[in-house]
């Protein structure tokens, strides 16, 4: 077979992975020159179209070559900078009028549009792959609470599928861990553009897999996560509790990426060992790779923080001010976000001064909210408990006397307002292992409780104080 037909094959194989614009942008405007001893020469179009033709496909067709060769070949390149003519009836992009005197050359015109197309293109791959622009490595402060979790998220970053794989991140609410798994893709899409990246929710995950059964479409369903999936990032693992079926179809998933060396990275709210209702093997699957916590950030982190949100706010907010908040709000990284937009608000409406006097009145509530959360269900049992002069062990019974159902339900709407990071069913298993029906159930009961008694906000409140 002559060099030119490998070539060509190596192109037609690569291109089946690639939008049909993106084929006619890049494909269209390389061709074949000749070949030496163990080096293919083509010919481009620019210096531009070069670098980026280097970037996005050389490793990837130098690899398709030798797979259909046998010998080992690398790309040179030679540019030929095409007429005007030749480019509009070659690629539609450069598809431009005449070039009178004061207008740019060919070469700058085709460098405006490919660029605008790449932007677009990126924008619509990194959509398509459920990544968010907001979450960068460049906007994660980094300090001793997470600097393991970030340097880890980094080296898979930059060597996906080999170092670290799979990786577990965990930590409660707000500390940072959907921030470094979209960090993760959004590295890897800039700089590996050929990798096909899924960053999704357990939950969105499991509802995929419920529709693919309900429509019939399994087989596309696995070829999507099993074989085209270069790079999976799950947010929120916690989610899969007593999914029986779909813990299934994530543990083959799980094998046949791993088996390609393909890269993996969970998050999750907790260690694996505290889920509950998780399948044994898929638990080990979880924790067979690196494993690490992210923690509520120390003071000179959590100022560090808020003073590059100030900066990306466009607002300057006092150092003694930002200490102020963090030495108040110990709890997460969206607290301490929501304090300084309510520090900007103050100081856009009142148009004062940022000082501690100033906005300490503005900031009490909020301290006192942060201070709140995420209080251990079994501490609110035992306060709840205690008011209500019944035992713990009534609470989490099947007991339905009046005496002990309205204890019941206040338990469970306490336990949900104060930990927003459980879900409904790890609340109802901290009850007696009851349904997630009965927990909504419970809270919402509370909640037109509240309106409809005038004493309850008191009781409730007098429930929290004593903790």
């Amino acid at each position: 077979m002559e060099t030119s037909t490998f070539w060509n094959k190596a192109l037609q194989e690569l291109s089946t992975d690639l939008s049909p614009e993106e084929q006619e942008l890049w494909f269209s405007n390389i061709t074949f020159d000749e070949m030496g001893n163990s080096t293919i020469i083509v010919t481009v179009p620019s210096e531009f179209y070069r670098d980026q033709f280097k970037r996005r496909y050389q490793k990837s067709i130098e690899r398709k070559l030798e797979t259909l060769s046998g010998r080992t070949y690398s790309l040179d390149y030679r540019v030929e900078k095409k007429t005007n003519q030749e480019q509009s009836s070659s690629n539609p992009v450069l598809n431009q009028a005449p070039l009178s005197s004061d207008q740019t050359e060919p070469s700058d015109v085709f460098r405006v549009n490919a660029q605008e197309i790449l932007k677009n293109e990126f924008v619509s791959r990194r959509s398509q792959s459920g990544l968010s622009e907001d979450y960068t490595f460049s906007s994660f402060v980094i300090g001793d609470n997470n600097r393991l979790a970030a340097h880890a998220a980094l080296s898979i970053a930059n060597n996906p599928g080999i170092a670290y794989n799979p990786c577990l991140i965990y930590g409660k609410v707000g500390l940072g861990k959907t921030h470094l798994l979209q960090s993760i893709g959004n590295f890897i899409l800039e700089h590996r553009p050929q990798k096909s990246i899924i960053c999704i929710t357990a939950e969105d995950f499991t509802n995929e897999f419920i529709q693919a059964i309900k429509e019939n479409s399994m087989n596309t369903f696995k070829s999507k996560y099993r074989r085209r999936a270069d790079i999976l990032l799950i947010d929120d693992i916690h989610f899969l509790q007593k999914k029986i079926e779909t813990q299934e179809e994530l543990f083959h998933t799980f094998n046949a990426l791993f088996e390609a060396k393909k890269q993996m990275v969970f998050t999750c709210d907790r260690p694996v060992s505290e889920i509950r209702d998780i399948t044994e093997r898929l638990q080990n699957r979880f924790t067979r790779g690196l494993i690490v916590d992210l923690k509520p950030p120390l003071v000179e982190t959590a100022v560090a923080i808020l003073q590059k949100k100030s900066s990306e706010k466009k607002y300057s907010v006092p150092n003694d001010v930002l200490t102020y908040i963090c030495q108040n709000i110990r709890s997460n990284v969206r607290d301490l976000e929501a304090a300084l937009t309510k520090v900007i608000h103050y100081a856009n409406v009142f148009q004062k001064d940022v000082t501690i006097q100033n906005v300490k009145p503005t900031l009490l509530t909020l301290f006192n909210e942060s201070s709140r959360k995420n209080i251990p269900i079994p501490t609110i049992q035992k306060a709840v408990s205690d008011y209500f002069s019944v035992s713990i062990s009534e609470l989490k019974s099947k007991n339905k006397t009046s005496k002990i159902v309205k204890p019941r339900k206040i338990a469970m709407y306490l336990s949900r307002t104060y930990n927003e990071n459980l879900s409904y069913e790890d609340i109802g298993l901290e009850f007696g292992a009851r349904d997630h029906t009965t927990v909504i159930h419970a809270y919402r009961s509370v909640k037109k409780m509240l309106t409809d008694d005038p004493s309850l906000p008191n009781v409730l409140e007098e429930i929290i104080s004593s903790i």
